[in-house]
């Protein structure tokens, strides 16, 4: 269904006359666009899980002698605060811009909606 929904979105923005559909995407706006997807995915939920259950089976079984970062996990804390900072800010550009592009695509539904109505009440 997600592929649907894109395939549509992408057949409106290539359709769409308004600049701001035609316009290149930077390097940082690709960038964003990709973490976006992918920290919103199974994937990346899954991937994270697995890091974090070894990261802590790690440090609590394997290295029972010289742990890295014992139990209260104080570098693990750290490196999740880490991504939380740096993913929050990226995430929120990239939804401004994609929200900017529904709010002139709903726009124009409503300009092709009113024209409409005003066909059907001249008739």
């Amino acid at each position: 269904m997600q592929k649907n929904q894109d395939r549509y979105r992408d057949l409106i923005h290539k359709e769409s006359t308004h600049p701001i559909f035609r316009q290149k995407l930077t390097f940082e706006q690709r960038t964003a666009d990709t973490m976006t997807k992918f920290g919103g995915s199974w994937g990346f939920i899954t991937l994270f899980v697995v890091i974090m259950f070894f990261w802590i089976c790690m440090n609590t079984w394997l290295l029972l002698e010289r742990p890295f970062d014992p139990y209260p996990f104080i570098l693990l804390n750290l490196t999740l605060s880490c991504l939380a900072a740096l993913q929050a800010p990226i995430i929120l550009m990239s939804q401004n811009r994609e929200g900017e592009r529904d709010r002139i695509h709903a726009h124009y539904d409503y300009m092709v909606n009113r024209k409409q109505n005003e066909k059907f009440k001249s008739c």
